[in-house]
């Protein structure tokens, strides 16, 4: 009896699944029909369809085009200028100044001089290395050849690792150089380009100001970072700079070497503490240094470049709302020209929700369309910049997924009205329309 009794409460779990796959294999044949209606009302009417969709179509073309210059930006920023080495961050005097007020601030900060360079060399525990580097801007010559506005950087051995400044000739500048603060140098690509061209620089001679130094060394080429050539330096040693070029008002600046990316904030918080108690600052006040590192440098450019994307989003939103206004008056011209047929489908069992999801569908197809089209006009336009200038542009995959789901927003969102007043038409009424 018990496995009898179990019969009846099968029987309504065989309907109820019948009934689901029913209700399912209804429900698509509704949408792929309701789309294919849409698809064909945007073929019947091409240009209309076009010109309805020129808001979008503009919208979205910014809006990818915008993300994909901010992207390209910040990978050319974070691997041009943010790029300070593999683990290493800076100690500076300033750090990052985005005032005025700050600027003058800063300028009462005490140097930062070898004594406490060398005390945090020897002092601190979370530095694999540490870097010293003062610099000068001067003429190099050698022979009758002038070469203007040179980086000159008196540099400790290390510099070069931190920085990650490869040799392409000769060898870089050593220890034993630093400790015997010898008269030798090692160039930047741009430097011996253009001094010794097709000539090997190695022993030769250039001139820096009023001083000589022997080239020991040059360097594999940098590239430039917004136009600005990055190979036009000369390196000499630190003792050597300090000897002929260190001036009262100089001030070094330390890179130091985390021994991971995960230590780096704890190496940084080392320094700090080392030189506030060094220089002895109450611990209410500022520092009186400035610590920053890649993460500093990238998090003020992206401040920088939100901006431009709030201008590029406040454009985007004005063709947006012009173009779902459009679509929305469109789609209200269609309902008006579609009434009787409206009304035929009311009269062969359409309900109200199959019209309002044929004009909603029609609606969020045709915006869609409206952002794939913008989408390859962007990519067709970053692709034209990328090949004809050497001005970095990315594009983000969440570009393209953003834009064509906002056109599709829109559509829906400008769509509600036409679809609802569609849905609503008296069937008698709407039969009763001229055809």
């Amino acid at each position: 009896m018990d496995g009898l009794s179990g019969l009846p409460r099968l029987a309504p779990r065989a309907a109820g699944t019948r009934l689901s796959t029913g209700n399912i294999r209804t429900a698509l044949v509704t949408v792929s029909e309701t789309l294919r209606l849409a698809l064909e009302s945007l073929r019947v009417h091409k240009l209309r369809s076009f010109l309805t969709l020129l808001g979008v179509i503009l919208a979205v073309t910014t809006l990818v085009a915008v993300m994909s210059v901010v992207a390209g930006l910040n990978l050319y920023v974070a691997d041009r200028v943010a790029n300070l080495g593999a683990n290493a961050y800076v100690i500076d005097r300033f750090g990052i100044i985005t005032s005025e007020d700050q600027w003058v601030k800063a300028q009462k900060r005490p140097l930062i001089g070898q004594d406490e360079y060398l005390r945090l060399k020897d002092t601190m525990k979370l530095a694999t290395r540490i870097a010293a580097e003062e610099n000068s801007t001067t003429d190099i010559r050698a022979g009758n050849d002038l070469l203007q506005d040179s980086t000159i950087l008196g540099v400790s051995p290390e510099y070069a690792d931190i920085r990650a400044i490869n040799v392409a000739a000769g060898r870089a500048l050593t220890e034993a150089d630093e400790l015997h603060r010898s008269a030798v140098c090692f160039l930047g690509a741009d430097v011996a380009k253009r001094f010794f061209y097709n000539v090997d620089p190695i022993g030769k001679t250039i001139r820096a100001g009023t001083h000589s130094y022997e080239v020991v060394g040059v360097a594999e080429a940098l590239g430039s970072a917004f136009g600005q050539s990055q190979d036009n330096f000369v390196l000499i040693p630190l003792g050597t700079y300090l000897k002929e070029w260190h001036t009262q008002r100089s001030s070094m600046t330390l890179f130091v070497q985390a021994p991971s990316a995960e230590l780096i904030q704890a190496s940084e918080d080392e320094a700090r503490m080392l030189l506030r108690a060094w220089r002895h600052l109450p611990y209410s006040a500022p520092d009186s240094f400035g610590i920053l590192g890649s993460d500093s440098i990238m998090a003020l450019w992206k401040q920088l470049t939100g901006n431009l994307a709030f201008m590029a989003t406040a454009l985007v939103s004005v063709f947006l709302v012009v173009g779902g206004i459009v679509i929305m008056n469109i789609m209200l011209a269609s309902v008006t020209e579609r009434t009787r047929e409206i009304g035929i489908r009311r009269s062969l069992g359409a309900r109200k929700k199959h019209i309002l999801l044929q004009f909603m569908t029609e609606s969020a197809v045709l915006a869609t369309t409206g952002g794939l089209i913008g989408v390859a006009f962007a990519l067709l336009v970053v692709f034209l910049i990328r090949s004809l200038t050497s001005f970095p542009m990315a594009t983000p995959v969440s570009a393209v997924v953003i834009s064509v789901l906002v056109s599709t927003g829109v559509g829906l969102f400008f769509g509600i009205y036409p679809a609802t007043r569609a849905a609503k038409l008296d069937p008698i009424e709407a039969l009763r329309a001229d055809g």
